[in-house]
């Protein structure tokens, strides 16, 4: 079937799977064909005063049902949004290149035929099965899967109705190189970093301002105002962080000795501890920033996650962070943090409105 989701075509066109009736397997479903699908995304881009239901062009034929699709892949094999011969691509979404999503979603809309009378509309199918044939196609992929599918009505739209979404940016803090199985997966920055300092600059930077400083040249918004609701930074396990012997053995002895806090011993030093053992790599230490609003500018989670590691660095200072906020130019901005340690987290729906 190719990468979903695929290239949005017009409203009036759609998706089609067989009846499973006729077989009982995923593989035998038709294969789903890109020329005559209807798929819109819940992207990155989506200007506040935008986000109203779009009414033009929507499907309104009751032969047809709508579905919302949640999907994760690992975003270094895509080469962004934009329909390119030969290169795998996210259409439907506007992440760019290399990012990352735990739950992106997309809309689309399917009508079930029979193979036996293609002219015969069928009841449609129920969201698990859609979810286990779509992941039947993308199974040899590796890198992507369905997560969740559910009905939604005719005039859903999951890139407007979006009221929040939730992005995560990992970075990696030490030395050494990146181990193999973090290539990216995360920023990996050599210096140290001070976190209470880059929480300190988040205080600033989250709330309601004119982000033009953190807007990339290209965006489409009409307005730079946007409202961070949150802006935050924590430290946890590095990705594949197993128990060194030390911590085995604290973890046997706070469990033989019935404390309830021999669970939190593993990631309270899994960050720094030194193993001193042959061929073993010393950990890095892991960063997430949190940012979570109801829309953003193109690239400003990138420019935000720039400016807070200068400053966990020491290349800027708080008042330096004020002074780019103020400045509403992106020139002000810390050259802008890289796709790879990118995450799309998770969109959220007032279902109960529906």
């Amino acid at each position: 079937m190719g990468l979903m989701p695929p290239t949005p075509a017009s409203d009036s066109s759609k998706r089609l799977i067989s009846d499973p009736s006729e077989s009982r397997e995923p593989s035998k479903l038709a294969k789903l064909s890109e020329d005559r699908a209807d798929v819109k995304g819940a992207g990155e881009e989506a200007p506040e005063e935008a986000l109203e239901p779009e009414t033009p062009g929507m499907s309104q034929n009751p032969r047809v049902q709508r579905y919302l699709v949640a999907v994760e892949y690992i975003g270094t094999g895509f080469f962004g949004s934009q329909k390119q011969p030969n290169c795998r691509t996210v259409t439907g979404s506007v992440e760019d290149s290399g990012v990352h999503a735990l739950s992106n979603v997309f809309h689309v809309d399917i009508e079930r035929t029979s193979k036996r009378k293609p002219n015969e509309v069928l009841p449609p199918h129920e969201p698990g099965v859609v979810r286990r044939a779509i992941n039947h196609f993308l199974q040899r992929e590796g890198d992507i899967t369905v997560t969740e599918v559910q009905f939604v009505p005719a005039n859903f739209h999951s890139r407007y109705m979006a009221l929040e979404r939730t992005y995560f940016y990992r970075l990696l803090s030490g030395p050494d190189p990146l181990p193999v199985f973090e290539k990216d997966r995360a920023w990996h920055v050599a210096e140290e970093l001070d976190a209470l300092a880059m929480k300190k600059a988040c205080d600033i930077l989250a709330g309601h301002h004119d982000f033009s400083s953190f807007r990339a040249a290209g965006c489409q918004a009409t307005s730079p105002f946007r409202t961070l609701d949150e802006l935050s930074v924590s430290e946890v396990a590095p990705f594949l962080c197993f128990p060194s012997i030390s911590e085995r053995r604290d973890m046997s002895f706070k469990s033989s000795s019935g404390s309830s806090s021999s669970s939190n011993v593993a990631l309270r030093k899994c960050s720094n501890e030194s193993i001193g053992i042959f061929g073993e790599r010393r950990r890095h230490r892991c960063f997430v920033i949190t940012s979570r609003s109801r829309s953003f500018l193109y690239h400003q989670v990138r420019l935000l996650v720039g400016v807070l590691k200068s400053v966990g660095t020491g290349e800027l200072t708080i008042e330096d962070v004020k002074r780019i906020l103020s400045a509403k130019n992106v020139a002000a901005a810390s050259p802008m943090a890289p796709a790879c340690g990118l995450y799309l987290g998770n969109i959220k729906y007032s279902f109960s409105e529906l």
